[in-house]
This record gives C-alpha cells, structure tokens and sequence, in this order.
C-alpha cells in the first residue's frame, strides 16, 4: 500500500470513529442510563438520527411504549421498520414535502391528545426542520418550499434560517410541545448547530420553554465530541494531532484557500475542522453539496503535494441533495484545473470529484452533528 492509500485508510477510521461518538443509538442509551428513572407513554423523534435515537430509547427504558420516527427518506433500518409499536414517517430534506406535512400534523394531533397524567420523550436531531411541519392558515407547501430553497440557494447559515422558519412555523420554537397537557416532558437533542442551542436545533422543536408540565432538554451529542474522539483516534494511530478547532462558519471559497494554503506547508500530524460551511448556488446548479465543494476548492492549494490527503464530509453520511457524504481528496485531485475550477463556479463538484473516484460514500450514519474536515500531513 502506497503512503496515499495509507492515509486515505487512516482517515477513513478516525472519521468513523468520530462518527460512532456521536451515534444516535449510543448517544441516547448513554443519556438514559445517566439521568434519572423516567418511563414516558409516548416517543417521538425527529431528524436524521430519529431511527437510531428511538431504537437506543426502546432499548433502554424499562417498559415499552409508543413511538414515533419522522426521518429522512432511506434513513431508518429494518429494526425500525420491524418494530409493531413504531410508527414510521418517511419524508423530505433538506426542502420539505407533503410528507413532512403530514409528520407535522400527526405530531400535533398525538402531543395535543395525550392525557394529564402522560409522559412525553421527545428525540431531536439535525434535519427535523425540514422532515416536519405544520403551516399557519393561508401558507401553502408551494410557499414553504420556495422560501427554503432561496434560503438553502443565497447560502443562508442555519442559524439565520431556522429563525426565518419558527416565525410561521406552528410546531417550532417550542409550539409543538405547548400543547402537552400532562406531567413531564424529557428532550435529547444531537445539535447540529453552531453553539449547541436547544433553542436553533430543529428550529427549537425541542424547545420547552413554553411547556408548562416539568420539562427538561439535554444536548447529548455534538460537533465537539466528534472531534474530540477524532482526536483521540489519531493519536492511537500514531499521529501527532497539530490543529482541532470548530470554525467551519463561512463561504465555502471564504474557508478554501486559508485552510489549503495553511495545509500546503503545514508540518506532519492530523488537522481537524468542524462546523457547517454554507455555499451559494447558481441558476441550474450541477451535483454535489457544500462538503464536496469545499474538498475540491481546498485541493487546488494542494496541487502537486503527494504529502498531504483530506477529507470533508458531512456527519449524517449526506451532503446536499446527494447520497456522498463528501470528498476526499490529494494533491492530484485539482490536476484538471480547468474542469476543475468550472466544476466550482457550477456547483457541479460532485460530478467533478466523482469521476476522480474523491467522493466519499458512507450511507446514512443515524447522527448529524454537521461537518468534519479532517487532513493527514506526512
């Protein structure tokens, strides 16, 4: 094995371990087993990581109950589909369908009917904004849909556009969990947001602070903690870890050249980034997400360096609307400049990297605690 394919391989199991940190199933059974007894009469969970979450929560109460999974299409497994007391909603990311109308719907009509002696788990985790809604009188799916896609478009962060959804929202922000009559409520959240806010993950659909009943909401995986068990993982592999901090927070071309130009002649050991990069797009963008671009954009910086390998991808296995997680690229990866770079402009980085054979494909990972950027310099 060559020193490239040596360091694709590392980087392929520092970033799967820091995945399995943060997984939805641990991370609840983790957070059952150190809080205090509670036996709820009803699940429900929402987000990329709901099937995964549910399934730990199933695992680890002491008697079993309700429950209802509102995820991404193709995001939950058969011990989720199997499961008789599970009920299971399918529907859209990142721009919502009828789909998730009809979550939305179904999660206020269960919440609101419960009765004054109930005990609700509520399971939140990045995507619930757009996988269930409920719509004011007046505003259309037609609407909700051409208000996230200029958001998604402009490249919006998504701070800025879970506060444009709470305004019209009717299960955001905490509205949703207003309409509990009974006793207790408990949220676990996975954030996949800048600063971990109960209050911006979901859009705040975890959220309790209009709850009336004992609540209380728990962050129980993030971006941090996958990074940290990056970190580690490294250090066991033998690598010196030079740089680890959570500062993803820009353009995607902003982000490029400071972080390829640093790599380019950087000293040996593992480099990691985390956070949630946004990306403008143009009229009839091409394939690929904000990940696969933001690999691409940094291997021009690296072109001609057979030292150094990089990988960005997003922790839900997902980047956009596609089914690669994002890329992984080398100092050869930009070696068609020209392709390359029109590859950029169209936001086509997926076609590009794919036919490279960069693009890195996990399937879903049942977490979302946003992005990782992770390099190996030799």
């Amino acid at each position: 094995m060559n020193s490239g394919d040596k360091r694709k391989q590392a980087l392929t199991t520092i970033w799967n371990a820091a995945v399995s940190a943060v997984s939805g199933k641990q991370a609840v059974e983790n957070a059952i087993a150190g809080d205090t007894p509670f036996q709820p009469d009803l699940i429900i969970a929402v987000g990329k990581a709901a099937a995964g979450m549910c399934r730990g929560a199933l695992d680890s109460l002491p008697s079993p109950c309700e429950a209802i999974v509102v995820t991404k299409y193709d995001h939950a497994g058969d011990d989720i589909r199997g499961c008789e007391n599970v009920t299971l909603l399918e529907t859209a990311h990142p721009v919502p369908d009828q789909q998730s109308l009809n979550a939305g719907s179904l999660l206020l009509e269960r919440v609101g009917n419960m009765g004054k002696d109930s005990r609700l788990m509520v399971l939140v985790s990045g995507g619930a904004s757009a996988l269930a809604e409920a719509l004011p009188q007046g505003m259309s799916l037609a609407d909700l849909q051409a208000i996230t896609d200029e958001m998604i478009s402009t490249g919006k962060a998504i701070g800025e556009i879970n506060r444009r959804r709470k305004e019209t929202s009717l299960i955001k922000d905490g509205k949703l969990l207003r309409q509990f009559r009974g006793v207790e409520i408990r949220v676990y959240a996975i954030s996949d947001v800048e600063g971990d806010s109960i209050s911006i993950i979901g859009s705040g659909l975890g959220d309790c602070h209009r709850v009336r009943a004992r609540a209380k909401s728990t962050v129980i995986a993030s971006n941090r903690v996958a990074r940290e068990r990056a970190a580690e993982t490294a250090l066991k592999l033998g690598f010196t870890v030079q740089h680890n901090e959570e500062s993803l927070y820009d353009d995607v071309f902003a982000l490029a050249k400071p972080i390829g130009v640093a790599l380019a002649s950087a000293e040996p050991g593992v480099y990691i980034w985390g956070g949630e990069p946004t990306v403008i797009l143009p009229d009839n963008p091409g394939q690929g997400g904000r990940n696969q671009s933001l690999a691409l954009a940094i291997s021009e910086h690296l072109l001609g360096k057979n030292n150094i390998t990089l990988l960005v991808a997003g922790t839900d296995g997902s980047d956009g609307p596609t089914t690669a997680a994002g890329g992984l690229v080398d100092g050869d990866t930009f070696v068609h400049v020209e392709a390359a770079r029109n590859a950029l402009q169209r936001a086509d980085a997926g076609t590009y990297l794919a036919e490279q054979d960069s693009l890195f494909i996990t399937g879903p990972t049942n977490t979302n605690v946003m992005d990782l950027a992770i390099a190996i310099v030799d």
